[in-house]
């Protein structure tokens, strides 16, 4: 009878315990040294991605904003960001590299619902 009470005040618990945390993260994420993509139905955290970027590389943003807020920055470690944006709304936009080397992306959600997408831009599809 104690087993059997001491194991349901344990499922209690753990249940109690996960309801109220909150989901930080409900969806897909794809990273790698060019790009960054996630799809999200929520965003409660911050999420980091180094991106090795030369400069005169052009990285795109594709941003879809849903619900929430979102802020992104993009920044080489010892400087000020080459990007830097709060609580941003749907939008695409392009950030021309000035200086090469290794940047970190910072994404951050509040009760976000959206989509994400920064990758160095393909020289060979650009247009002129």
């Amino acid at each position: 009878m104690i087993k059997k009470f001491t194991c349901i005040v344990i499922c209690l618990f753990m249940l109690c315990a996960c309801a109220c945390g909150g989901t930080t993260f409900d969806g897909s994420r794809t990273g790698n040294k060019s790009a960054l993509i996630m799809d999200f139905k929520v965003l409660n955290k911050t999420d980091f991605q180094e991106l090795t970027l030369a400069a005169g590389d052009i990285v795109d943003f594709d941003i879809v904003n849903k619900a929430g807020s979102i802020d992104i920055s993009l920044q080489k470690e010892g400087e000020e960001p080459v990007y830097e944006e709060t609580d941003i709304q749907t939008s695409s936009f392009q950030v021309q590299i000035q200086d090469g080397g290794t940047y970190t992306l910072s994404v951050t959600g509040k009760k976000a619902r959206g989509s994400v997408s920064v990758t160095k831009a393909d020289p060979d599809t650009e247009t002129q």
